[in-house]
């Protein structure tokens, strides 16, 4: 596994003025910074995981405990990154998941056992798409303008009423959402006997 958190910047600025324009970066910044959390956090709780157990649900004293494996949040969050782009009109196409993804890991599939390996894509494949998903999401994000992220959140969804911006909306994409799922890591490693992150 080649993965490392050299990818995901310290933050680079709060405030840019793009040169001979007016066009100020402040909310990309911000969202970004606090975004760069949740991948530095992932590297920490995928530390010690064995390949052949990423994709199980955690069975402490032989009792299987029906919460999301590893395989299934990295994948669920992997979906995340492309939609951020495509928000703000960029070409996802470089990190857009395989089209497997969505049907193994969308918001209405189900988190199941995989004792063969043959139901998810591999640690590898989950982890690489994850990773480049959101060094990508992070970076476009924090060159944002501020007129972009103010607009009205065009995502159909009841988070409308929460997140009524487009920058709110990304905001959660990037950060309480991830912070919800890698939390399920966290537990499913202790229910695995591994150490805290």
């Amino acid at each position: 596994m080649g993965w490392d958190d050299s990818s995901i910047h310290e933050p680079i600025h709060r405030t840019q003025m793009l040169k001979g324009t007016r066009t100020m970066h402040n909310i990309g910044a911000t969202i970004a910074d606090a975004a760069t959390m949740g991948p530095r956090y992932a590297h920490r709780l995928i530390r010690g995981i064995p390949p052949e157990r990423f994709g199980r649900l955690a069975s402490p004293g032989g009792q299987v405990v029906p919460s999301n494996h590893p395989a299934f949040v990295f994948g669920h969050l992997s979906l995340y990154p492309s939609k951020v782009l495509e928000l703000l009109k960029i070409d996802s196409a470089p990190i857009r998941p395989p089209a497997e993804f969505e049907r193994l890991f969308s918001k209405d599939a189900q988190c199941v056992d995989d004792p063969e390996g043959t139901i998810y894509p591999s640690m590898d494949t989950i982890m690489d798409t994850f990773f480049r998903g959101y060094e990508s999401a992070i970076a476009a994000v924090r060159q944002a303008s501020d007129e972009q992220l103010t607009a009205p959140n065009p995502v159909d969804t009841p988070l409308r009423e929460i997140c009524p911006t487009l920058g709110s909306m990304l905001a959660f994409y990037l950060t309480g959402h991830v912070y919800i799922h890698l939390g399920q890591v966290s537990a499913w490693r202790r229910m695995e006997g591994l150490p805290a992150a």
